[in-house]
């Protein structure tokens, strides 16, 4: 085998041509979401009044394996991908350890994450439906950033509701939302009935991922020729997230590597779901074995203390219902500064590769997280988002193992987008005024007891 350089990279040629469903290859299905008047599963009809109908079929088809990238999108695609998988030889000379460390870096496009990869794939689709524009929230900003992008490609109106800690906390993100022409609105607002009642029930809220979908949802319907797109959740963005997996598992092919740990922070799922997609399919169809660790904030645990059930996907309950880990559609996280990850339920993918025991999960705290990101930053020159940095942090712990042990394991993580709008948290950090919140026992219970109980 040649000596494996710093960056592979694969020729544009070598671009995935289509996206990877790992339904397809689940014997155990992820359970269908329901429409929550009638508790029976969605069809596609019922879900093209919200989403793109192209996006809705997507999202129920569980039986196609792959799915042709259209050639905009693939000539779009190439101006930042394929995307370098980075051997961390200065992050495995600093640990002292016998295992390889790679990481997927998808911050080398001007929206700083993977987010891009689904956002110009829902703009194609809402585009070819002649819509006039989409309706969407964001955490971090990562989300809103690449969609404003992508919409400002096709020429669609981009209206996006940021969780409002997010927004006070992340100015500069919001202003290169602005600057490719989308409307930008803190969440919880006052513009959208659902935000009037949220502001009301929690007065001073900081928001959620879960407020501001409902926000998003309700502008959506409540204007012609607009719908509503997510970033993150939806197995629809789990299918389009799987370039990355299928670069990644590419890469590794190239130089006759096989990964024994793969590792990805677990918001909502989508760049967890991207990455491992083809890894799980090889698991799933009895090829390969991998241990897939998916890493959540302490203070918004989802899949390692929430419950597996059907639950509303937003804070509002006007969208359909998922089974999923969920901490309850209610449940306020604290203001962490990993803003992509305050959701309060996890893909109903990987939520369903998760209780099968194909994937474990694993919760670590904020402060933990930032000293693991100035670690990385100081040794591979790369300042990580504080979502990436939940898994550097579970990486090195991984690999600090293997220097117990002696074992030269291959360990991969996503590196999922860059932390240079990330500076407010960094600075807290550096003065010591950065603290952790974990949620108590009595309060999580609080919060699952109101997950209404359905007749199913």
């Amino acid at each position: 085998m040649s000596e494996i350089p710093y960056k592979i990279y694969l020729e544009e040629s070598e671009l995935p041509d289509k996206w990877y469903n790992v339904r397809a290859d689940m014997k155990k299905k992820p359970a269908p979401i329901l429409n929550p008047g009638t508790l029976k599963p969605v069809t596609v009809e019922e879900l093209s009044g919200i989403f793109c109908e192209e996006l809705a079929k997507q999202e129920l088809d569980e039986t196609t394996p792959y799915f042709e990238i259209p050639e905009e999108i693939k000539n779009f695609y190439k101006m930042y991908r394929p995307s370098p998988l980075v051997r961390a030889y200065c992050l495995e000379k600093k640990l002292d350890t016998p295992a390889h460390i790679y990481y997927k870096f998808e911050g080398n496009n001007t929206s700083g994450s993977h987010k891009l990869n689904s956002a110009i794939a829902q703009a194609y689709y809402a585009k070819q439906q002649g819509l006039k524009g989409v309706t969407t929230e964001t955490g971090a900003g990562q989300w809103g950033t690449a969609l404003s992008m992508a919409c400002s490609y096709f020429d669609l109106d981009c209206q996006v509701y940021m969780v409002k800690v997010s927004y006070e906390q992340k100015p500069f993100r919001r202003e290169v939302m602005r600057t490719y022409g989308a409307k930008v609105t803190p969440s919880p607002s006052m513009n959208t009935e659902v935000g009037r009642k949220i502001n009301a029930e929690f007065p001073g809220t900081n928001g959620s991922l879960g407020c501001a979908i409902s926000e998003a949802v309700e502008a959506a319907v409540a204007q012609d020729g607009y719908r509503y797109v997510l970033g993150s959740v939806l197995t629809q963005v789990l299918l389009h997230q799987s370039v990355i997996g299928l670069e990644t598992k590419a890469a590794l092919d190239k130089y006759g590597i096989k990964a024994d740990t793969i590792i990805g922070c677990a918001g909502g799922g989508s760049n967890l779901g991207g990455l491992i997609s083809p890894f799980a399919g090889e698991m799933l169809r009895g090829e390969n074995q991998y241990d897939i660790i998916a890493v959540e904030p302490a203070s918004c645990p989802s899949l390692t203390r929430g419950v597996y059930t059907y639950d509303f996907c937003d804070t509002g309950k006007v969208c359909p219902l998922a089974k999923m880990y969920t901490l309850g559609s209610g449940f306020m996280p604290s203001p962490n500064h990993a803003g992509g990850l305050r959701y309060h339920g996890m893909s109903s993918v990987v939520s369903e590769l998760y209780d099968q025991g194909l994937i474990r999960a694993t919760s670590v705290e904020q402060t933990e997280v930032f000293e693991a990101a100035e670690t990385f930053a100081r040794v591979e020159g790369i300042l990580p988002a504080p979502e990436s940095s939940h898994a550097i942090k579970v990486a090195i712990d991984e690999a600090m193992k293997c220097k117990e042990t002696g074992e030269e394991k291959n360990i991969v993580f996503g590196l999922t987008g860059t932390g240079y709008f990330d500076m407010f948290a960094y600075e807290k950090f550096n003065n010591g005024e950065m603290s952790d919140y974990i949620p108590t026992d009595e309060e999580l219970a609080k919060s699952i007891s109101q997950i209404p109980k359905f007749d199913i």
